[in-house]
């Protein structure tokens, strides 16, 4: 009797799921899905204090089914948003009770239990319709400081339990009762802990909102047809992935390049080894050859943000929302068909303890070798070599009444050249997609000045047909004495050029002091827990994108044009595209023609 029962009622759920949603329900829950997405990520922002969070808008927050499929995603930053569901994954496995109850908010961070890196910490609330656990509303945001070993940020630690806090599925709310003692804790072990607090208050009103707006749509089309709607959305993003997949010809495409060093360690080069195998309309993307994990936090975590990074890149590629002529809803459809291999004890897969904090540029450059391995058969889709990878820096100090003050800063970089348009400007680095912090923002909270901020004059971004990208200069000034800590690569590995275009230019960064000692220091890419003095200026210059194509190709005109917004000399437009400017910025059609024709032999 009891096997019938359980029959009847496999096949009554079986039943649900093949409700057929008709086109224009389905378009309008898609639609409501990807609005309440949004607008957690607004509610995050707005109601934030951190500036990494308030004006950067380092975050992501979207809406998931029971089974931690995303179902749609906030305007945010890719590798946020792409880590959740390893996040909920890793809170099932590690959860306080082992139950989720209507009314508990869990808070995660764990690197070796799904999350993205440790300081970025989720809030996830469970949905429950009628008793039934139907789906999440869950957030992640960047959080200023987390009682590591050292302020903002970390990089030469030696595992991960110097990465500060660390929760594993811990119920900041059960059954809708606060959790005081976590709470307690929290502030006890934050420099920045008033901060810290408020801006987790802010992701669990915005995940809230989020349980609110899926359960609206529950209660205004019903359980069956919400779950039918969700279910075609991702089989429709998913068939929409294969078929771009299935365009790109059979084979295995190799590309390569390197990290400078693991922050500690600064002779040794770290190489990044990527083959991408495409079969009929699946992809594999095996990352083995890569460097063995290292030493410090420069490791990345496998769940969290190597595999996110590989989605990132094949979702910036095939379903360009600007390249396609039909909406694609951004949901776990898309990832269905993408491996990612990383063998056990590798950069992109440490084995744990191993700290794993300082991530992001190793998974922006492998995006960007996934992009120069499939040039060749994909011409009109990569971009030439970007910066592709970050400058993440930590200032910090004491306040006269003893209180720290913590400020996180995400610099720009810069795009390769595509094969229509230039590559953009001081720019977010591939997934980062966050904003600058303005500039007042220092002068009304922090005792730091921006001394200068520009794009880069002392080199040329890589020439082609189309120009590679112009990286930033920013020199900011602290006020008082105190310590930083740089999360930053590429001062080493160029940014390749594209079908004829030139290289771009590496990175640097430069210390010196306005009233003592002027005398400049050449920094290495990334350095942990370094004592500054008050005037020390700290001045980034972000990697140039390659060029992409013949630089002879490019219209004169439109090297005069760079040469009149001092995009490019005039010593750089003779030598690298063969234009004749003359002092008094006209351009000399006689003169280019032969140059050129003279370059082209």
């Amino acid at each position: 009797m009891t096997k019938k029962i359980n029959k009847k009622l496999q096949n009554k759920k079986k039943n649900k799921k093949n409700i057929k949603v008709d086109p224009i329900t389905l378009q309008v829950i898609g639609g409501a899905l990807h609005t309440s997405a949004r607008e957690m990520g607004h509610v995050l922002y707005r109601m934030s204090f951190s500036s990494i969070i308030r004006e950067s808008e380092d975050l992501g927050a979207g809406l998931f089914d029971a089974n931690f499929q995303t179902l749609s995603e906030s305007d945010s930053t890719p590798l946020h948003i792409g880590s959740i569901p390893g996040y909920l994954r890793g809170i099932q496995d590690t959860l306080q009770d082992g139950e989720w109850f209507e009314g508990d908010v869990v808070v995660h961070n764990h690197p070796y239990h799904g999350s993205s890196h440790s300081p970025d910490l989720a809030i996830a609330i469970p949905v429950f319709w009628k008793g039934e656990l139907v789906g999440f509303s869950a957030n992640t945001a960047h959080h200023i400081d987390i009682g590591a070993a050292t302020p903002g940020l970390i990089i030469d630690i030696r595992d991960v339990y110097a990465e500060g806090m660390l929760f594993s599925g811990i119920k900041l709310y059960r059954k809708g009762e606060r959790n005081d003692a976590i709470w307690q804790f929290m502030e006890s072990n934050s420099r920045t802990a008033k901060m810290l607090i408020d801006d987790i208050e802010a992701q669990i009103a915005s995940a809230r909102l989020g349980e609110q707006r899926m359960k609206e749509l529950i209660s205004e089309y019903g359980i069956d047809t919400f779950k039918s709607a969700c279910n075609e959305l991702l089989n429709y993003t998913e068939r929409m992935m294969r078929q771009q997949i299935k365009a790109i010809p059979d084979g295995i495409y190799r590309a390569d390049g390197w990290c400078d060093d693991d922050g500690r360690n600064r002779d040794k080069k770290l190489p990044i080894k990527v083959a991408v195998k495409v079969k009929g309309d699946n992809v594999t993307v095996d990352l083995t050859g890569s460097a063995d994990q290292v030493p410090t936090a420069y490791n990345v975590p496998f769940e969290g943000s190597t595999k996110v990074a590989v989605y990132c890149a094949f979702r910036s590629l095939l379903l360009d929302q600007a390249e396609t002529e039909v909406y694609i809803p951004s949901n776990e459809g898309s990832f269905r068909p993408i491996e990612v291999i990383a063998p056990e004890g590798s950069i992109f897969n440490p084995k744990f303890p191993a700290a794993a904090e300082a991530r992001f540029t190793q998974c922006n450059r492998v995006i960007d070798c996934i992009y120069r391995a499939l040039s060749p058969v994909m011409p009109e889709k990569v971009t030439a070599g970007n910066s592709a990878s970050l400058s993440f820096i930590s200032y910090a100090g004491l306040r006269p009444s003893g209180d720290y003050w913590v400020f996180l800063e995400v610099n720009e970089g810069s795009y390769g050249a595509r094969a229509r348009k230039d590559g953009p400007d001081s720019i977010d680095n591939l997934m980062c997609n966050t904003r600058n912090n303005p500039l007042e923002d220092l002068g009304m909270h922090l005792p730091m000045v921006c001394e200068r901020y520009e794009l880069r004059d002392d080199v040329m971004p890589g020439a082609g047909r189309q120009r590679g990208g112009i990286g930033v200069v920013k020199a900011q000034r602290v006020l008082t004495d105190g310590v930083i800590t740089h999360e930053c690569d590429r001062h080493t590995d160029v940014p390749w050029g594209a079908f004829g275009g030139s290289e771009g230019a590496v990175g640097r960064v430069q210390r010196y002091n306005i009233k003592g000692n002027k005398q400049i220091t050449e920094m290495p890419a990334k350095f942990s827990d370094v004592d500054i003095n008050a005037d020390d200026v700290i001045a980034f210059y972000g990697p140039c994108g390659g060029g992409y194509g013949n630089p002879l190709d490019r219209p004169a005109e439109q090297v005069l044009e760079d040469v009149l917004d001092d995009f490019c000399t005039i010593e750089h437009a003779k030598k690298a595209y063969g234009v004749i400017v003359t002092k008094d910025l006209k351009l000399d059609h006689k003169a280019t023609k032969t140059l050129r024709n003279q370059m082209s032999k």
